[in-house]
């Protein structure tokens, strides 16, 4: 199942939940408060839109093999 970050409304905790992809629609309890008005954040990993194989300058993007599955 998916991580995904919620917001309390009630109490502005931002909490952590794994949940399926049908119940992320769903509001989720608040585990410091316990009240139910939660919305779904949006990750800063998925808005962030920067490109991680870009390189400036004399970086190399050349890993060496390292991390190959053989």
């Amino acid at each position: 199942m998916p991580l995904y970050e919620f917001i309390c409304q009630n109490c502005a905790e931002e909490f952590e939940l794994r949940v399926s992809f049908s119940e992320t629609d769903q509001n989720q309890e608040c585990p410091a408060c316990g009240n139910k008005n939660s919305k779904k954040k949006i990750s800063k990993f998925a808005s962030k839109g920067t490109n991680l194989l870009q390189t400036s300058g004399n970086e190399s993007t050349d890993c060496g093999g390292a991390g190959r599955f053989t």
